[in-house]
């Protein structure tokens, strides 16, 4: 009886695991995530005038936040690929370093201050994209330069969204 007790579980387990499997390759058909993996070209860049913090955008921000994308493999497996296609979708909406909109650099500080980005669960995969305070006060600062230096040569305040 004992022995019979062991197939019966090994074979939920097996029917557990096919289901599992059979579930995963169906996903896969969903093409959301897939197909658009797109970085079109640059509108409007940010000029960035402080080098250090440019280089700290581009670590922990353009991934989602820019025209420059870097698609890794993983992109394309859903559900990863559906989880990464929607930050990135609603990243360039909001902030797009290629595309600038004219975001508030009060805005930027708030957002990265309170440690809403970057997304803890891009930190996760992407380690190096973790801010220090130091580098949290570089990014902020170089970013206000860099809209007050770009609003300034275009005519805007910097202090809202420009309008179309």
């Amino acid at each position: 009886m004992a022995g019979t007790r062991g197939r019966s579980w090994k074979r939920t387990l097996l029917w557990i695991a096919g289901i599992a499997v059979a579930v995963f390759l169906l996903i896969q058909l969903v093409p959301y995530g897939r197909s658009s993996h797109t970085n079109p070209p640059a509108g409007n860049p940010f000029q960035w005038t402080d080098p250090q913090a440019e280089a700290i955008a581009r670590v922990s921000c353009y991934d989602c936040h820019s025209n420059e994308t870097d698609w890794w493999w993983a992109t394309s497996i859903a559900p990863f690929s559906w989880l990464t296609q929607r930050d990135v979708d609603d990243g360039r909406a909001i902030l797009n370093f290629s595309d600038w909109n004219g975001m508030p650099a009060a805005v930027v500080e708030r957002v990265v201050n309170e440690g809403e980005m970057p997304l803890s669960r891009y930190t996760l995969i992407h380690p190096d994209a973790k801010l220090t305070d130091a580098e949290r006060r570089m990014l902020i600062e170089g970013y206000a330069a860099g809209a007050a230096a770009t609003s300034g040569a275009s005519g805007e305040t910097g202090d809202a969204p420009s309008s179309p």
